[in-house]
């Protein structure tokens, strides 16, 4: 098997395992504050414990991408794979809220795995080839966020959530492995100059291209996380079960990231032919008009229908933002823009949920909808004014 080949096989099983990981016990720190008897403020805890890694790996990503460019992407994966291993691991030991903000904290300066994974794969891969690539590492993230409750569900309810905990560290910890044991980076070339955070966006600025690239990933999850903390509560309406609600809501939640899985590749495909910024248009297109056709809909399943529907184009955009990340880097700077687009990513996904739990309060929840559908629009409108495939061709050159 040719190594590229490998490398994605490899770092989709890891990319993978660190998803359910993650999905696997994030989704239920609620109900573990609750277990260590914390009662008072519970919302307000559970917002600090989700924002602050968010937070946290937004400040830490550029500083980890220069090192990875310095000393390659492969060290950088291992250093995190281990690294959340041992935070989830000391955080089945927990105590009290205190101790586990410390280990969110740490979590998210310290952690960067997939986008490790992401960018080594960016780098290794034939250039007929990054499409295909970049959309299998989507498939991969996305199949291991809708495994991930379920296995952590089962073992929270059987052995409690400490368990699930010390489950999910030592599942990164087997990916850590098979990325120690078997997959070679080739083509790194380290970069000669000493980067400081400043100095990274300083040239991240002078590439025009990637930094609308960055503008267009921080939009577009801000854009898709308006919706995520009133799905739930819109799901309850149209079901009118409060009973099933969890139940319905991760059918629902669950139907986006099938529709990736099955689709992902085949996008990843036709971007490789007719270029990743017609495929982003696209994308963020149908994902725009595919949140305002939601509001129509008053049963559950034309609702879960269009969610499909949605699913199988809006998977399209986060693969080819992530190709464009590719076109219009040098390989020697490609670990710090990668760290760069999951920094504006990180923020997309801490300022998202804020802006649409205050619309779906002093609106409605039909108004987030409308929020989001115009907001991805809107980022449509920016990515199709960006330069052609062609020209982004001539800046790789340029700068290479």
């Amino acid at each position: 098997m040719e190594s590229w080949k490998r490398n994605l096989f490899l770092l989709w099983i890891g990319s993978f395992i660190t998803s359910a990981s993650y999905s696997m016990v994030i989704p239920f720190l609620p109900l573990f504050l609750l277990q260590m008897g914390v009662h008072d403020h519970i919302e307000m805890w559970s917002g600090i414990l989700f924002s602050s890694a968010f937070l946290a790996g937004a400040i830490a990503s550029p500083f980890w991408g220069a090192v990875a460019d310095r000393y390659g992407r492969k060290p950088m994966i291992v250093r995190a794979g281990f690294v959340l291993f041992v935070i989830y691991i000391l955080t089945s030991f927990v105590t009290n809220p205190y101790e586990l903000l410390i280990l969110r904290i740490l979590q998210g300066l310290l952690s960067g795995f997939i986008p490790g994974a992401i960018a080594l794969v960016g780098t290794n891969t034939p250039e007929e080839k990054i499409g295909y690539s970049m959309s299998m590492m989507a498939t991969a993230t996305a199949s291991g966020s809708i495994m991930g409750p379920l296995i952590g569900g089962i073992i929270a309810h059987l052995w409690g959530n400490r368990i699930a905990f010390a489950s999910a560290g030592i599942l990164v910890l087997f990916a850590t492995l098979l990325v120690v044991f078997w997959v070679t980076e080739e083509k790194f070339v380290p970069s000669k100059v000493r980067s400081s955070i400043l100095g990274t966006l300083k040239l991240a600025g002078q590439n025009r291209l990637l930094f609308r690239i960055l503008l267009l990933t921080l939009l577009t999850q801000f854009s898709i996380m308006t919706i995520e903390p009133v799905l739930p509560l819109y799901i309850v309406q149209l079901s009118g079960n409060v009973k099933d609600a969890s139940l319905l809501a991760g059918i629902v939640f669950s139907l986006v990231g099938i529709a990736g899985i099955l689709f992902a590749p085949q996008w990843g495909k036709l971007a490789d032919k007719i270029g990743f910024r017609k495929i982003l248009v696209i994308g963020l297109l149908v994902g725009g008009l595919g949140n305002i056709a939601q509001i129509p809909f008053h049963s559950i399943w034309g609702f879960s229908i269009v969610r499909f529907i949605y699913g199988a184009f809006f998977c399209a955009v986060f693969p080819a933002l992530n190709g464009l990340v590719v076109r219009t880097t040098s390989i020697e700077f490609r670990g710090r823009a990668f760290s760069l687009n999951q920094t504006a990513n990180q923020i997309g996904g801490m300022l998202g949920p804020l802006v649409g739990g205050e619309i779906s309060g002093i609106f409605s929840i039909h108004t987030v909808f409308w929020a989001t559908g115009l907001l991805l629009l809107l980022t449509m409108g920016l990515a199709y004014r960006s330069e052609k495939d062609s020209q982004i061709n001539t800046h790789l050159e340029q700068t290479n």
